[in-house]
């Protein structure tokens, strides 16, 4: 599995949470809310160290992943996390 950040979305991360280098971001599994890879998930942020990593990126100091156990929501596809000034959200397309 491979993690993609597109700039902008960087631009966000910097923004939303007040990164500075040597932070973590942890895209993690939830229950409920609007996931459209497995029924009744969806995707969740924090500024969180990963105990166990299951995929990294890393960009101007910051690493952004999701752990091991959260692996399995992906059905072996890759996350690119994206954007959107029209929403002014964050956006996950799994492919």
């Amino acid at each position: 599995m491979e993690i993609k950040i597109t700039q902008p979305a960087i631009r966000w991360f910097h923004d939303e949470f007040d990164l500075t280098e040597g932070d973590s971001v942890r895209i993690h599994v939830r229950y409920g809310g609007c996931g459209s890879v497995q029924t009744g998930f969806s995707l969740g942020l924090g500024k969180e160290k990963i105990d166990e990593p299951g995929a990294l990126f890393e960009k101007d100091g910051i690493t952004y992943g999701i752990e091991a156990k959260d692996l399995w929501y992906f059905e072996d596809k890759n996350l690119t996390v994206k954007y959107s000034r029209k929403f002014d959200e964050i956006q996950f397309v799994v492919e």
